[in-house]
C-alpha cells in the first residue's frame, strides 16, 4: 500500500496540506466539499503537488514538515526546483557563531 502527501491550492490562494492512503479518492472529496474544515469553505481547489511514499508514518513526517514551511519554500516544492528548496532551508536555520 502506498500513502501521499499532497498540496491543494485554494481559491483564496491559500496552501492545504495533508496526506492519503487513496489520493484520487481524497481530492474527490476535497473538491465536493466533503472533508469539513480548511478546503471546504475555500473551494474550488486544485492539486498542485503529491509525493508517493512507502509507510503512513513517513507520509506523515513529511506532511508536517512541509507545514512548517513558508510559502516560498512550498512553491519551490511544487517547481520541483531543489536548490532553492536547499537554499530557502538554509536561510530558516541561519548559522550559529560563536561569541
Amino acid at each position: 500500500m502506498s500513502f501521499w502527501v499532497y498540496i491543494l491550492r485554494c481559491a483564496d490562494g491559500s496552501y492545504y496540506t495533508g496526506h492519503t492512503d487513496n489520493l484520487e479518492e481524497r481530492i474527490a472529496k476535497h473538491e465536493a466539499g466533503e472533508i469539513e474544515g480548511y478546503t471546504s469553505t475555500r473551494l474550488p481547489v486544485k492539486v498542485v503537488f503529491s509525493e508517493e511514499f512507502p509507510t503512513r508514518a513517513e507520509a506523515l513526517t513529511c506532511e508536517r514538515q512541509i507545514k512548517g514551511w513558508s510559502r516560498r519554500k512550498k512553491e519551490a516544492l511544487m517547481r520541483r526546483d531543489w536548490a532553492e528548496v536547499s537554499r530557502l532551508a538554509r536561510r530558516s536555520h541561519p548559522s550559529r557563531t560563536s561569541g
